[in-house]
């Protein structure tokens, strides 16, 4: 079978510092494709090559049987290469049908054909199974259906080559399973699909065949089914990645935060909990359950409807940033692009930003910026290709020990995490959970919401099972299987 692209000897460099290092890559059609490795191997750069966002400095794309030494956006649409990102670009005000036909919306003269619109637009997502409502607004959507409807916008587009990058990122299992269907569709009618994820099990089930990128440079390529688990895990990181469960200091008897009674309209529902300082406890459900509501409440950014909160004893008033950081609770987002970072300041700024916001510190002068910063990137293992870039330019694995750093190092009495290892390979999963080990051990009361009964098992002392905005139930983490509670944070039972 011809490749329907072949990329041969792609490089790419950033200011002296290699990001890609003569990249080979075979893309067969009705195949999904895996391109697999750590963050900062390259899989960003490459697909911005391929996508036409990045010129590579050398090396070929093959399309269809012709050459190109340099594509453009528009021309890498053209040739039917198409990019869903990781981050949804959707018009949230806008419907489904017009998200779907945006840019090539039917007339007739001057004239919008609404009718049309919503009638293509529905063709397009029936021909990939998508069962969703043209007339929906698509802010009101779930991400997985964001994500479909962004998928059925490009294959309409003409898109012969689909990247999907981390498609699956933050959903639960229901909605993960539809993403996966979704694109089994896509390899049966003919697509080829590049995937990108880092959820081994998940490509191991999905994917065809499989490249690795480590250090800008493809380290193996191979059918799904001729790898294992283990030995895609030592491709990818070059050795082995072991994460286990720590021994930790039991957790003290005093109160590190409570929450009691919070309601907020209908995603949550009179929930709480109390986490005892050393402890971890995480809150675990669907994604988009309430859960996904704790940062904004807990943080102050919203008022619930009720509820009460207590830090370390003491009462914290909701509605209120600045009180609830005086309180000494750190709440730290899931989503770091739009909330948790400030993406064109450098990664020194990003570090100090909330120490020196705590210690009114004003004025800074750069080198003392670095020598402060330097403990901070050396303790959460902070990596960049260049000196001190912006911290937009760093992997997804590094923007995330960036957050962490900036708000762990600022004596928290108590924490919430939201989804903390979001969006990051293997070896960043078990740093950043060493990281909150640590914090722990330090008698910080940790909070954590996940969508991941894996992460859940690894970190937590206790998990609180929430459903429709309530608790479903509680167990201690010794007492309660992976299968036990997957079924129970699905609704099901535990047998």
């Amino acid at each position: 079978m011809t490749p329907v692209l072949r990329v041969r000897g792609v490089t790419k460099s950033f200011g002296g510092a290699a990001a890609l290092k003569g990249v080979d890559l075979d893309l067969y059609p009705g195949e999904i494709h895996a391109l697999m490795g750590m963050n900062g191997a390259g899989k960003s750069t490459l697909v911005q090559i391929l996508s036409g966002a990045h010129p590579a400095d050398d090396g070929t794309i093959e399309v269809g049987g012709g050459k190109h030494y340099g594509l453009t956006v528009r021309k890498a649409r053209s040739l039917g290469i198409a990019c869903v990102p990781q981050r949804r670009e959707l018009a949230m005000g806008l419907t489904v049908a017009e998200n779907v036909m945006l840019g090539d919306l039917p007339t007739h003269g001057c004239a919008v054909r609404w009718k049309a619109v919503k009638e293509q637009a529905r063709a397009a997502l029936c021909g990939l199974g998508i069962d969703i409502d043209v007339a929906r607004v698509a802010g009101t959507l779930t991400v997985a259906e964001q994500t479909m409807v962004e998928v059925a916008r490009e294959v309409r587009r003409g898109g012969r080559i689909l990247i999907l990058d981390e498609p699956t990122a933050c959903l639960g299992a229901d909605d993960a399973d539809r993403i996966r269907e979704l694109v089994r569709t896509l390899r049966d009618d003919g697509v080829a699909v590049v995937y990108i994820s880092h959820y081994i099990d998940e490509v191991m089930a999905v994917a065809d065949r499989l490249t690795v990128l480590r250090d800008g440079a493809v380290v193996t390529s191979a059918p799904a089914a001729e790898m294992e688990p283990a030995s895609l895990v030592r491709s990818m990181v070059g050795r082995d990645v072991v994460s286990r469960r720590p021994e930790r200091p039991g957790p003290k008897p005093e109160s590190g935060l409570c929450v009691r009674g919070l309601s907020h309209g209908r995603a949550v529902r009179d929930f709480g909990v109390e986490v005892r300082k050393g402890e971890i406890v995480a809150v675990l459900g669907p994604a988009g359950d309430a859960q996904s509501r704790l940062f904004d409440l807990l943080s102050g950014r919203r008022r619930p409807d009720a509820g009460d909160l207590y830090v370390d004893g003491r009462a914290v008033p909701f509605g209120r940033v600045a009180a609830s950081l005086a309180s000494g609770l750190r709440c730290v987002t899931g989503d770091r692009r739009a909330l948790g970072l400030v993406q064109g300041m450098s990664v020194d700024e990003n570090l100090m930003l909330a120490g020196d916001r705590f210690a009114r510190r004003r004025l800074h002068r750069r080198h003392e910026l670095a020598r402060r910063a330097a403990p901070l990137r050396a303790g959460y293992g902070v990596v960049a290709l260049t000196g001190n870039p912006p911290v937009g330019t760093l992997s997804g694995g590094n923007q995330q020990k960036v957050l962490l750093a900036k708000w762990l190092e600022t004596e928290p009495v108590a924490c919430f995490l939201e989804d903390p290892t979001n969006g990051v390979d293997v070896a960043a999963m078990a740093d950043i959970h060493t990281l909150v080990d640590e914090l722990a051990s330090r008698g910080v009361a940790v909070l954590l919401a996940s969508s991941s009964a894996e992460e859940v098992l690894r970190l937590a002392d206790r998990v609180v099972v929430v459903s429709a905005g309530r608790t479903v139930a509680e167990h201690d983490i010794t007492a309660i299987t992976r299968d036990e509670l997957v079924a129970t944070a699905l609704g099901g039972q535990p047998k």
